[in-house]
């Protein structure tokens, strides 16, 4: 597990793309995420060189105690070998460890049952509480998009 850098940018759009679940950005958009939130982000690579996975976040301006996971993605050949789950405790024990991260949010859409079960194990795992309300209906999105579920995770132990 690793801090990312701009050269991760190309292989995290890949595998979002063939995750066939996430709502894929520009290939641009990686780039700039790894570079502006390389902090709040992370790569799980095989082979030392090779991202099999990433995670990436943000701190929202609100609540800098709060972090945000945008996207978290496994390459398919690995899934199923807890990469998710470790990338999630790595960064949070990374962001945890200066005291300043104290929650975890993300989004998911209703038919996301593998990330439903990823969030919900992370705050078992954790001892936190989670909760999960309706964020945004699926009539706010312009497209035939699903409804997006917060799930609040916290506060988080150090």
């Amino acid at each position: 597990m690793a801090i990312p850098t701009v050269k991760d940018g190309v292989a995290a759009w890949h595998i979002a793309r063939e995750s066939r679940v996430l709502d894929v950005n520009s290939p641009y958009s990686y780039l700039l995420w790894f570079r502006d939130f390389a902090r709040t982000s992370v790569v799980a690579s095989e082979s030392g060189d090779v991202p099999v996975g990433f995670v990436t976040g943000f701190r929202r301006p609100e609540q800098p105690d709060t972090l945000v996971v945008w996207q978290i993605a496994v390459d398919r050949g690995q899934r199923g070998r807890g990469t998710a789950g470790a990338m999630l405790d790595h960064l949070t024990t990374r962001l945890t460890a200066d005291g300043t991260l104290r929650h975890l949010e993300t989004t998911i859409s209703p038919d996301n049952a593998a990330s439903h079960r990823l969030f919900r194990s992370f705050a078992r795992r954790h001892a936190a509480p989670l909760e999960r309300d309706l964020l945004f209906p699926a009539e706010l999105f312009p497209d035939a998009h699903e409804a997006e579920f917060l799930y609040r995770i916290g506060p988080l132990l150090r």
